[in-house]
C-alpha cells in the first residue's frame, strides 16, 4: 500500500531538486566512471512488441548495436518480434516473457521500454536500479507520483534514461527551435497543438478467460489485480483510467512536450480542461473523445491541446504544434516546419523527414559516450505532468491550480487524489 498523501509530503522536500534535475540528469557526470566508450558494443534487451517493433527498427540502424533480447507477455507478439529479427543481424536475440529476465543478465546495457504506461515507471524503476540504462516511451508515468519517482530514482543511479518524445531528435525539429531561439519571430507568446483522428467505437467488452499466448497476471503487472475483458487487450486499455490516461497521455504529450520545448517552458500556474465522450456514448470506453486542455504560463505565455479523436473532419487540417510570437508564427508538422510573418508571408522552412534513429542513436551515444540526451527522463516528465494535471482538471472541477517552481499542486485538494495510485498489486510497490 502507498498512501498518496505520505507520497506527496515526501516529494515536496525533494521538488526543487528534482526541477533541477531536467538540467543536470544526463552526461558524463553521471555516468559513474561506466561509459563505455565510442566502439563498444551497446546490447540492449526490448520489452514490448507492439510499438517495441519500432525500437527494434531504430536500434538495427544504431552502429555496432545488439538487440540481444525481445520480451511480451503474448507469446503470438513476442514470436512475430522476433521474425523481424530473422537475417538482420549475426546472432538472433533471446525471447523472453518476463523482463526481468533481461535486467539479470550482467552483460545488458540497457532496456528499451514500450510496454503499456502503466508499466513505464516500474520498469524503469527496475531497470536503473539493476544498472540498467533505460529508454521508455512516452508518457514514461501513469501518473504525477511516478512521475518523480522515477526522476528521483534515475539521479540516484546516475543511469542514463531517454523518453521517447523522438521529436527532440529530429533535425528539422532542433532546426525550427533553434530559429525561435535566434528571434525569427520574436517574443513567443503562445503555443496551439492539435490532434484529430477517427477511432472507432471500442464496443462493450465480456470478462472472459484470457487467451491461452497472454500471460494476464504479468500483463497486469503493478496494477492491481482485475478480471479480462475481450476488449482491453492490446490498446484499448488507453481509454479506461485503471490502465492509461486517455488521448491526453497517449498523443497529446508528443504535442505538448513540442511546443514547451520550442517556447523554453516547464511547469504552468493552472491548468483547465474540459471534454467529453460525444461521438460514441454507449461503449466501455471511460475517457474522453474530445477534450481542450489550456495551460496558464503567466507573463511567460500560455499553451492548449485540442484532442478530436472519434470525429476528424477532414476539411480541418491543423498544424501539429503552432507557436505563435509577435513577429509572425511557426508551424510544427509532425517533423518540420514552416515560418510565417505577420502578413502571412513564408519565411523559412524544412521538408527533413521523420525518424525515430537519431533518437535511439542519441540514447545509445550517451551510454557509450557521455552524450548529453535530448530528452532526459527528467525534462520528458515535465511534458507528462502537463498531460496528469489536464486529466486531473478534466475529473475534477475542470481546474488545478500549480506551483511553478515546483509542480507540485496549489490548493486542488479534489485533484490531489488522482496525484497516485491508491495501491499497487503486491510484489510491486515503487
Amino acid at each position: 500500500m502507498m498512501e498518496a498523501s505520505d507520497s506527496r509530503r515526501d516529494f515536496l522536500k525533494q521538488s526543487a531538486k528534482l526541477a533541477a534535475a531536467a538540467t543536470v540528469v544526463s552526461g558524463p557526470n553521471l555516468l559513474l566512471g561506466q561509459a563505455k566508450g565510442a566502439n563498444e558494443r551497446f546490447r540492449v534487451g526490448i520489452m514490448g512488441l507492439g510499438r517495441g517493433r519500432g525500437h527494434i527498427k531504430g536500434y538495427l540502424d544504431v552502429p555496432n548495436t545488439e538487440i540481444a533480447y525481445v520480451c511480451d507477455v503474448d507469446q503470438n507478439r513476442l514470436a512475430t518480434g522476433l521474425k523481424t529479427m530473422e537475417g538482420k543481424q549475426e546472432k538472433m536475440p533471446e525471447k523472453v516473457t518476463d523482463f526481468r529476465r533481461i535486467l539479470d543478465d550482467p552483460e545488458i546495457d540497457a532496456i528499451s521500454i514500450a510496454a503499456p504506461n502503466f508499466w513505464h515507471a516500474p520498469a524503469t524503476i527496475l531497470g536503473c536500479q539493476a544498472g540498467k540504462h533505460v529508454y521508455v516511451e512516452k508518457p514514461g508515468s501513469y501518473n504525477a507520483w511516478e512521475a518523480r519517482r522515477m526522476v528521483q530514482v534515475a539521479q540516484e543511479t546516475g543511469r542514463q534514461v531517454q523518453m521517447g518524445t523522438q521529436r527532440r531528435s529530429y533535425p528539422g525539429m532542433i532546426e525550427g527551435v533553434q530559429k525561435l531561439r535566434d528571434g525569427i519571430i520574436g517574443k513567443l507568446l503562445y503555443g496551439r497543438c492539435y490532434y484529430f483522428n477517427s477511432r472507432p467505437s471500442i464496443g462493450k467488452g465480456t470478462v472472459t478467460t484470457p487467451p491461452v499466448e497472454l500471460d494476464w497476471k504479468l500483463w497486469q503487472g503493478p496494477v492491481p489485480e482485475g478480471p479480462y475483458k475481450d476488449n482491453l487487450v492490446h490498446y484499448n486499455w488507453h481509454w479506461h483510467w485503471k490502465y492509461g490516461g486517455g488521448e491526453l497521455a497517449n498523443n497529446g504529450v508528443h504535442a505538448l512536450d513540442v511546443a514547451r520545448w520550442a517556447m523554453g517552458l516547464d511547469y504552468p500556474e493552472r491548468v483547465t480542461c474540459n471534454g467529453g465522450r460525444y461521438h460514441f456514448t454507449d461503449d466501455d470506453q471511460e475517457t474522453p473523445d474530445t477534450m481542450y486542455a489550456v495551460y496558464d504560463y503567466g507573463d511567460k505565455g500560455g499553451m492548449s491541446w485540442e484532442g478530436s479523436s472519434c470525429h476528424r473532419r477532414k476539411p480541418e487540417a491543423p498544424p501539429f504544434v503552432s507557436v505563435v510570437g509577435e513577429g509572425g508564427k511557426i508551424d510544427f508538422s509532425s517533423a518540420n516546419y514552416t515560418i510565417y510573418d505577420l502578413d502571412g508571408k513564408e519565411i523559412a522552412r524544412n521538408r527533413e523527414n521523420p525518424s525515430d534513429v537519431p533518437h535511439f542513436t542519441n540514447f545509445a551515444s550517451a551510454v557509450r559516450e557521455g552524450e548529453t540526451l535530448n530528452q532526459p527522463i527528467a525534462d520528458g516528465q515535465i511534458s507528462a505532468m502537463l498531460c496528469h494535471y489536464g486529466n486531473m482538471a478534466y475529473r475534477t472541477d475542470g481546474a488545478v491550480k500549480v506551483n511553478p517552481e515546483t509542480g507540485e499542486l496549489v490548493d486542488n485538494t479534489d485533484a490531489q487524489r488522482f496525484w497516485a495510485r491508491e495501491r499497487y498489486r503486491e510484489g510491486w510497490n515503487l
